[in-house]
């Protein structure tokens, strides 16, 4: 339990005249449980900052201090909170090892509940004193993906969210005060609407898009041609059949090709397309190989006002993306995935109904995507001989051997890659495997259910039951909570039961039921299709036949891991560092190795849920590694801590942790590395042991046994909550790529 140094509750007179509390545009507000909070508003001339406020926080002189901040779980709001200690920011702006003190929420957080977030504080700030001068200030929202200031950084137009206390405390781990009010957890019920008229309104605009395109007087694009392609095929739909899209379609790959002329640089990068370079023109080849039947009459007719024959003008094409893309494959698994599936495998699709003799052996292509799913060592990219370069040696894997991504630990809605993983399926299946590629199927269920431990059971914006992606452990992610997710998590490109249909596993079609049965699913697609955008509306063309095959299929009962009357349970992922806690009313999500891109940072991210209050932290947990002798200079990024610190922010503050030197892990033999890079090697350990609350975390990211782990004193009788033993020893040995947890009542 936190050994609390201090505390400051806001609008409490005498709290804040001892903290010598002073603030500039804000205010004092009544807010949930009729507690007072403060809250800092946005100025009055737009701008991207907006309020602030500073106090005295009495801190430890010895031992390293964390503050913990209190919200009320039911605001939404897209600004942030940030540090500033002693003149210093504490923490990157986007995506740092030390998060933001708040960086919003696109939904309630914890429904009528407090919520703290904790934040460790630099012992280069606190060493040697009793009390440090600690400032919040806000800002508007930020694009992640924003290349100039305007479209980064976005102006402060409403008050941020009440923060209610402030505590420093000296241990990681916080428990509120018994004394507090945390609030209690919305009755359960299921959500009564949208229903199905959702469905009809999606028809509705998918075959109003369809209608459109057919009417185009322009030559259409890859995206939009692939759309009808596989709307051709979709019973529902008004392209059902209908020659205009052959016709349509014909036109567009020959302008396709004759822009390839002008620029043979298109079959790697198609600027239409987005993310250009991921897909090259493989979807091109994908429209082929769908419209095969009715397209391959045609192939011996010139491409419009040229004297070179569609066949030898496609092929040329296709066979310059596959080249082109295997010489050019992404070390990130989503990307490699895209990557392998149409710049490579999908071109090569097209070339077996285009020029067969050019199409390389199914076999050969289809490794590519063993690789990008994790079946096989990824291995690079090609060199001009067809060669794989090898570039992050021979033993790169693009997933865990439990299922999950690898970008460079667990990630949360872009580790979610299920949508690519049922396409790349779907791409393997045909009349004679109509079940797929057999390999990929298993690897496709595998990927699949790993994920579905990270959805947890709360309640929706409303109130209503629902499961949650765990987004707050992840390394990439920055929206807070996560979506309302069971089987898997709507995207751009898929819809929530993609991978269920695609694959039939029984567990996963059963928690597709369960969405169904809680009423999520039409609500999650009523959300969907707020997006108006035409990648959204070609995402939503399978939805209504995956729908009716759920709905149609004999009911199922199986309940997801973290159901609240599910067993106790520990999944770990040692390759990722992340490990997941299931205990009575309690889970523990923990990603041990944290957001260390470059070096070996000693962090760890907890999110803790109980039944009353949820609490988000990084901490210091204990690392074991091999060590290369080589250190890491961390450098002065207070925006963006990837990449070269993204721009820079005009209020001149210095990092708080800029210039600590950390250590670098060993890197593999054969791995291209340089100091600073980020790289998933540099910061991972080869053990981990954290103790948090009423948790002892020990996990070995090893080949070899470790013996001899010290188990602390009030943890030497406690439960495995794997089994529900109890464990009765002062140390203990830990099994290679295995973890023990150990809980203390």
């Amino acid at each position: 339990m936190a050994q609390v140094t201090d505390k400051l509750y806001f609008g409490d007179n005498n709290t804040e005249k001892v903290h010598q509390l002073k603030s500039q545009n804000t205010k004092l507000v009544e807010g949930g449980l009729q507690q007072s909070a403060i809250v800092l508003l946005p100025p009055q001339t737009p701008s991207w900052t907006g309020g602030t406020v500073s106090f005295t926080l009495k801190v430890d002189k010895d031992k390293p201090n964390y503050l913990t901040s209190k919200f009320w779980g039911n605001d939404i709001t897209q600004n942030r909170l940030y540090l500033v200690c002693e003149g210093k920011q504490i923490g990157s702006r986007h995506l740092g090892d030390v998060d933001m003190l708040d960086v919003g929420s696109d939904a309630p957080f914890y429904n009528d509940r407090f919520f703290y977030t904790t934040t460790p504080l630099p012992l280069s700030l606190t060493k040697g004193k009793s009390q440090i001068q600690v400032e919040i200030r806000s800002n508007g929202p930020i694009w992640g993906y924003g290349q100039t200031w305007d479209k980064y950084q976005k102006d402060m137009v409403e008050p941020t969210r009440g923060i209610y206390a402030i505590y420093a405390h000296t241990n990681p781990d916080f428990v509120p005060d018994k004394k507090e009010k945390q609030g209690t957890a919305p009755a359960s019920k299921n959500r009564k609407s949208p229903n199905e008229e959702v469905l009809t309104l999606l028809k509705e605009r998918v075959n109003k898009e369809i209608s459109g395109l057919l009417k185009a007087s322009k030559p259409l694009s890859q995206v939009q041609m692939q759309f009808l392609a596989k709307a051709y095929h979709t019973q529902w739909s008004l392209a059902y059949h209908n020659p205009e899209v052959v016709k349509v379609s014909l036109k567009g790959i020959d302008e396709l090709y004759k822009k390839y002329l002008q620029n043979p640089k298109l079959a790697y990068s198609d600027p239409a397309t987005w993310n250009a370079d991921w897909f090259g023109l493989g979807i091109c080849g994908q429209i082929i190989y769908l419209l095969r039947n009715e397209l391959v009459s045609s192939f011996k007719e010139n491409v419009s006002a040229l004297t070179i024959s569609r066949k030898e003008a496609y092929t040329a094409m296709l066979v310059d993306c596959r080249v082109s893309h295997q010489q050019n494959r992404r070390l990130y698994t989503n990307q490699s995935m895209i990557n392998d599936l149409y710049g490579i495998y999908y071109a090569n699709k097209g070339l077996q109904v285009v020029a067969p003799e050019k199409a390389s052996d199914e076999n050969k292509v289809l490794h590519y995507l063993y690789e990008s799913v994790g079946l096989e060592p990824w291995l690079s990219s090609d060199d001009q001989q067809g060669k794989p370069t090898k570039t992050a040696g021979n033993d790169y894997w693009q997933l865990t051997a439990k299922g999950l991504t690898k970008e460079l630990g667990y990630v949360g809605n872009y580790g979610e890659v299920l949508d690519w993983v049922a396409e790349i399926l779907e791409a393997t299946k045909s009349d004679l495997v109509p079940n797929g590629d057999a390999k990929i199927k298993i690897q496709a269920e595998k990927i699949a259910l790993a994920r579905t431990y990270f959805r947890y059971p709360t309640v929706d914006n409303e109130g209503n039951q629902a499961m949650r992606m765990e987004t707050i452990v992840g390394w990439r992610d920055s929206h807070y909570p996560g979506d309302v997710c069971y089987a898997q998590r709507p995207s751009w490109d898929g819809g929530p039961f993609q991978i269920a249909t695609a694959t039939m596993n029984p567990k996963l079609v059963a928690y597709s039921q369960k969405m169904l049965m809680e009423n999520q699913f039409f609500a999650v697609l009523d959300e969907q299709m707020k997006n108006q955008g035409f990648r959204v509306t070609a995402g939503l063309l399978p939805v209504p036949e995956q729908y009716e095959k759920i709905k149609d299929h004999q009911p199922l009962s199986d309940e997801m891991p973290l159901g609240w009357k599910q067993p106790n349970l520990v999944f770990s992922d040692e390759e990722d560092g992340v490990v997941v806690i299931k205990n009575n009313q309690e889970i523990l999500y923990a990603s041990l190795y944290w957001r260390a891109r470059s070096a070996i940072n000693n962090l760890a991210r907890v999110h803790y849920i109980t039944p009353n209050y949820n609490n988000i932290a990084t901490v210091a947990v204990d690392e074991k590694f091999e060590d290369s002798g080589n250190t890491y200079s961390v450098p002065n990024y207070t925006n963006m801590a990837f990449g070269n610190g993204g721009l820079n922010y005009p209020d001149g503050l210095v990092l708080a942790h800029a210039g600590e030197k950390q250590p670098i892990a060993k890197i593999p033999t054969g791995m291209k590395y340089k100091i600073g890079d980020e790289n998933p090697y540099a910061g991972r350990a080869n053990f981990y042991q954290l103790e948090y609350g009423s948790y002892f975390i020990v996990m070995n990211n090893s080949n070899n046994n470790i013996d001899h782990v010290a188990i602390p004193k009030r943890f030497q009788k406690a439960e495995n909550v794997a089994n529900g033993q109890v464990v009765s020893s002062k140390e203990v040995s830990i099994k290679p790529m295995s973890t023990l947890v150990l809980f203390a009542k």
